[in-house]
């Protein structure tokens, strides 16, 4: 069974930055896509980034410019760089991937707090 585990959340002052990071249990050179999904309190679980084998990106509106995803295969890891957190960003993130087959895993999450 996969695994993935987020680390790297915590609490930073608006203007500050993060870098979160998953670690997935196999090699992610054969996930379709990996990403990074958050959730606030009282809200629906929403897309933040995305990033496919070939390297194709993508971003939610709301964090273009400001965050950036990107993986490193051999450490089987996918890092999520956060700059200029706004006390909007705060949430749980996960680490979400994709198999080529449909098959979908999830980490536990992790807590960003961003204060004003």
């Amino acid at each position: 069974q996969v695994q993935l585990v987020e680390s790297g959340g915590g609490l930073v002052q608006a203007g500050g930055s993060l870098g979160l990071s998953c670690a997935a249990s196999r090699t992610i050179f054969n996930f379709r896509r990996m990403g990074w999904y958050r959730q606030a309190p009282g809200k629906q679980r929403e897309l933040v980034a995305t990033i496919t084998s070939g390297g194709s990106t993508n971003y939610a509106d709301s964090v273009e410019g400001r965050f950036t995803i990107s993986r490193d295969n051999a450490k089987n890891t996918v890092y999520l760089q956060m700059d200029s957190l706004k006390p909007e960003d705060t949430a749980v993130y996960y680490c979400n991937a994709r198999t080529y087959s449909g098959a979908e895993y999830w980490g536990q999450g992790t807590q960003v707090t961003v204060s004003s």
